[in-house]
């Protein structure tokens, strides 16, 4: 049985959202900054949803979108940092920020609770 997947904007609460079966499996948040980029901060994954590999179709389809709308992407997100280091992404443009890059180089890629790919611990 597969499950359905839909991935989807929600500008209203400044995000990409990631459904399974129609509930909310995770997100990826964005905000723009002073000079008009994307920011991506966070992405998490309910860890109820772990091991399904949710995390990288998550990013894989807000990058896309970004590249499709013009944006400039500035990655903050480990998680999202990776993503871009391991993956091209046709048009995209994107403002790296080194400290962004060195958090993701020397963060764990262990999961300390059952999230997707290493992505799932709530931000406080």
């Amino acid at each position: 049985m597969s499950d359905d997947i839909r991935i989807t904007r929600n500008d209203e609460q400044n995000r990409y959202d990631i459904l399974v079966d129609g509930q909310l499996a995770g997100f990826s948040e964005f905000e723009e900054d002073a000079e008009g980029r994307l920011v991506f901060p966070h992405t998490e994954i309910d860890p109820a949803y772990g091991g399904r590999g949710l995390g990288t179709k998550l990013v894989a389809a807000a990058m896309e979108d970004e590249a499709a709308r013009g944006d400039v992407v500035v990655p903050e997100c480990p998680f999202v940092v990776r993503y871009l280091q391991n993956n091209e992404v046709p048009g995209l443009k994107i403002a790296w920020r080194d400290s962004a890059v060195e958090t993701a180089e020397h963060a764990s890629t262990a999961e300390r609770t059952p999230g997707d790919e290493g992505v799932g611990t709530p931000r406080a």
